[in-house]
């Protein structure tokens, strides 16, 4: 496979090693996680703020792994399109997940979470 010849051949590589960093940061944040984990947006009858693993530098580390993925993805195919459409799809998508998720939190969990979002970044580790 040659890719689309906008990259070279070389990030083919850091691209693969970039997608399985990022499926395991998900899988990690997840385990993490444990029972408070959910596909929908919910609050367990007993959730506390997680603040210990990779929550403890961000506040949505499983979204930081699909971002990861994301963009070893698109070095992976070697195309400056593919890396800028998944950015754009994921900030969209992923953007309005965690505002939604955000805002569940804060109405469930009030300052215990207000205080967990100062002291932490939403998605990449001292950047935002």
């Amino acid at each position: 496979y040659t890719g689309t010849g906008q990259l070279p051949d070389w990030v083919f590589y850091p691209g693969i090693f970039l997608m399985l960093l990022g499926i395991v940061i998900r899988q990690y944040a997840i385990a993490v996680l444990g029972r408070f984990f959910s596909l929908t947006v919910r609050v367990a009858e007993d959730h506390k703020v997680v603040d210990r693993g990779p929550y403890k530098l961000v506040r949505h580390p499983s979204y930081t792994g699909v971002l990861v993925t994301f963009l070893g993805l698109g070095l992976a195919v070697q195309s400056w399109a593919a890396i800028l459409t998944l950015l754009i799809v994921f900030t969209v998508a992923y953007g309005y997940r965690m505002r939604v998720e955000e805002k569940t939190l804060i109405s469930q969990l009030g300052e215990d979470y207000l205080n967990y979002m100062k002291r932490t970044k939403r998605l990449i580790p001292y950047l935002i």
